[in-house]
């Protein structure tokens, strides 16, 4: 389906859940959030039925997120319930992959394809200092056991933060040399805690940086780069100092039953509580309210009211 500037939308995200077993200082505040209530919580029926709706309006690729999906219980039979939906092309799953090292398998079973993981140090001290919990180890053994199941691409996503993790963007670089992922920097977005924790540093310093890069393609949103004889690639993702939105194909679903049409913009549908031709009209009502373009280059801040953490990264 098109929505009201010609742009074709075929990407959903949804939201399993708000909840994550990390505290990054640039998603969520010292001590945590404000949990949605379980009642407020779609079920993952609920949520699989809203998914189906989005592919008969057109929607082919699918991202299951957070918070951190794998800590819902029965996140991997709801990729199974997702891929099970005719149409559907390609099933994603964005992870911090501190548990996938028990799950990784499983989900590919259950027919996801591709996998996101984030990934913004490589110094475990570093690592518990941006997390406040996690542990490096957790995250490097679930790429390991990412690898091991076959996926067909493995995406490191780590976020660009002056003054906390830009000495170590050679180093992340390097990992290209040998390992066939791709490796994405991503420019810090005025969201919530994230526009207090580090400096805003343009993609731009990654090529600075690393002159070798050679540009080869694109993939998404992503401009990708390569090193010379690299197995992987380096992908930028720019949303401040290139903002992409006149390519954006996604719309977005909450964990608590909102369809996003932009993730910057207040718009909000309620879906839940709908079904049938009642719940495909709201979500092709919200294709069309999708706005042109977000405006954080202008007025540097996000016109949502809900953190990252609340809508799926």
């Amino acid at each position: 389906m098109l929505d009201g500037f010609a742009r074709s939308i075929t990407y959903l995200r949804i939201s399993i859940t708000d909840r994550c077993n990390y505290r990054c200082r640039y998603c969520m505040p010292d001590g945590g959030i404000e949990k949605c209530a379980h009642e407020d919580i779609c079920s993952l029926e609920e949520l699989r039925d809203m998914a189906a709706a989005a592919v008969r309006c057109g929607v082919k690729k699918i991202r299951v997120t957070g918070g951190e999906p794998l800590v819902r219980r029965g996140a991997v039979d709801f990729c199974r319930m997702l891929s099970e939906i005719p149409g559907v092309e390609e099933l994603c799953v964005t992870t911090n992959g501190s548990l996938l090292k028990e799950v990784a398998q499983p989900l590919r079973d259950a027919g996801v394809t591709h996998l996101n993981i984030s990934l913004d140090t490589l110094n475990e001290e570093r690592f518990r200092t941006i997390t406040r919990l996690g542990t490096l180890q957790d995250t490097l053994d679930g790429i390991k056991a990412a690898e091991r199941a076959g996926f067909a691409k493995i995406k490191l996503n780590c976020v660009l933060l002056g003054g906390v993790n830009d000495d170590e963007i050679a180093d992340f670089v390097d990992l290209t040399r040998e390992h066939p992922w791709q490796v994405r920097f991503i420019e810090r977005m005025p969201m919530g805690c994230g526009k207090n924790f580090g400096t805003y540093l343009p993609s731009q310093a990654v090529l600075d940086r690393c002159p070798e890069l050679e540009a080869v393609s694109h993939d998404g949103v992503a401009a990708c780069y390569r090193l010379p004889d690299a197995k992987g690639t380096v992908g930028l993702i720019a949303p401040m100092s290139h903002a992409f939105c006149a390519e954006c194909s996604r719309i977005r679903i909450t964990a608590d039953g909102k369809l996003k049409p932009c993730l910057h913009s207040d718009a909000e549908i309620t879906l839940r509580g709908l079904s049938g031709e009642e719940l495909e009209q709201a979500i092709r009502r919200g294709i069309l309210m999708k706005p042109e373009r977000h405006h954080m280059d202008e007025t540097g801040v996000t016109e949502t009211h809900r953190g990252m953490f609340a809508i799926g990264g």
